[in-house]
Formats: structure tokens, C-alpha cells, sequence
């Protein structure tokens, strides 16, 4: 194992967060901001409580999510698409470092800042909100394994894709899309029995109702089947890079 290339290839990454800081941290507190001053206050005064938690509250976990799943994918898809876009891919093919390690770095480093970003974005609720965490251990777990695997994916939209709007489509066209119709600020449990059964399909309803049952020991769906759902695509996203590595796809041609 290359340690020393892998070190390099992280620290560079995590460097490039503080030349983006707006970017990187303070943009996505001031949305979060707004976002619980639109929702926990505007509809929060509305609707008293949601499976016996305050709205304000309720609607933390899928706001943390929200963020992390996005940042998750721009941040590993933008650390990987750069070194094509300029050529220093080749670079990095051509030295005496192994597929595990590039991955490694790139996606180790995405993880980690998407994930200081989750404890950043729930320092910040509880500004707003006052939070008991009945599984603390198991909700830092979770999040850890959420911005791993979703860090995978956005590796692999980074060798996906051709230019840099292509980089957005996936978090902005399905990803988001995804969290808002999955519970991220209401329970499955408030749709009408044919919408409940749509929502089933949606996979991100998996990662937000575990995440929540860290926070509040309630949740849309068993936390068991949300462990296996997240562990599923980790594995799944960990199989697609191994191919695309082997095949060379997008990267050697």
C-alpha cells in the first residue's frame, strides 16, 4: 500500500476545500439557514408535532441529508473530473499507485468533508431547534456511511462525464428531486395510502427514515432494511469503479 501517494492525493483535496470556502461551508449553512426559517418557522407554526416530534425538529435529518447527498457527489465527481479535464490523469495512471489508493484519496476526501459539513449543518440547528439524540453513535455511523457511499457515486459521475454541467445533472436533476419526495419534511405516514406506496420506490427514503430513527427512535421503514439498502449501494458503487478501472472506460480513451 502506498500510503505516501494516497496521503497526497487526500491532503491536496482537503486543501481545495479552504480556496472554496464559501463554496464549500458557508454556502450550504446560509441555505440550511433559510431553509429552517421557511420551513420550521412558516409551516412549523402550522403543524404542532410529527410522529410525536416538534416539526422544527422532525425536519433536521432530511435537511443534513439534503446537504451531505449533494456535496458528497460534487465533491468527489469535481476531484476526479479535473485531473481528466486538464490531462493530469495520465499522470496519476502512470505512477506506482494502485487503484484502491486513488480511490481512496479522492473519495476518502470527499467523505470527510461532506461529513464535517453534516456536524457543521447540525451545529447549526441547534441554533434553531432544540435536539435530543437518542442513538448519537449510531447517527454519526450512519452519516459517515451515507458520505462514503454517495462519494462513491460521485466518482463515478466524474469519470462519467464530458464537461463540467454534467457534473451537476445527477445531483441537481435526481438527487434533490429524490430528498424532497422522501420524507425529508414529512412522514411517509401523511400521504394518502397510493402515494405511500410510490414513495417506497424512492431509495433516499431509505437513507432519511434510518437517519431519523438515530435522532428520534421513529421511522417510515424498518432501520434494519435502510442499514441494508445503504450497504447495498456501497457495495454496488465500489463494483462500478473496480469495472470501470479494469476496462479503462473514460479514462484511458
Amino acid at each position: 500500500m502506498n500510503w505516501q501517494a494516497m496521503k497526497s492525493i487526500y491532503v491536496f483535496e482537503m486543501v481545495r476545500t479552504f480556496r472554496t470556502l464559501w463554496q464549500s461551508v458557508v454556502s450550504p449553512v446560509i441555505s440550511t439557514s433559510l431553509y429552517f426559517v421557511v420551513f420550521g418557522a412558516a409551516i412549523g407554526s402550522r403543524i404542532d408535532e410529527v410522529e410525536g416530534v416538534t416539526y422544527g425538529a422532525f425536519i433536521v435529518p432530511g435537511l443534513i441529508m439534503l446537504t451531505v447527498l449533494v456535496q458528497s457527489i460534487s465533491n468527489a465527481s469535481f476531484g476526479i473530473y479535473f485531473p481528466k479535464f486538464i490531462g493530469t490523469i495520465y499522470e496519476l495512471l502512470s505512477a506506482p499507485v494502485n487503484i484502491l489508493e486513488i480511490v481512496a484519496g479522492y473519495v476518502g476526501a470527499a467523505a470527510t468533508k461532506s461529513f464535517a459539513i453534516g456536524l457543521i449543518i447540525l451545529g447549526t440547528a441547534y441554533l434553531f431547534v432544540p435536539l435530543d439524540i437518542q442513538h448519537p453513535f449510531l447517527m454519526l455511523g450512519f452519516l459517515m456511511l451515507t458520505c462514503l457511499s454517495f462519494s462513491l457515486l460521485g466518482f463515478i459521475i466524474g469519470i462519467w462525464a464530458g464537461s463540467f454541467e454534467q457534473l451537476q445533472i445527477i445531483p441537481l436533476l435526481v438527487i434533490t428531486p429524490l430528498v424532497f419526495l422522501g420524507g425529508s419534511f414529512y412522514s411517509v405516514s401523511m400521504l394518502p395510502p397510493f402515494w405511500q406506496t410510490v414513495t417506497m420506490f424512492n431509495p433516499v427514503l431509505y437513507l432519511i427514515s434510518g437517519f431519523r430513527w438515530a435522532f428520534f427512535g421513529t421511522a417510515d421503514v424498518p432501520v434494519a432494511l435502510s442499514l441494508l439498502a445503504i450497504a447495498a449501494f456501497t457495495v454496488i458503487c465500489i463494483g462500478v469503479i473496480w469495472l470501470i478501472f479494469r476496462t479503462g472506460w473514460r479514462i484511458k480513451n
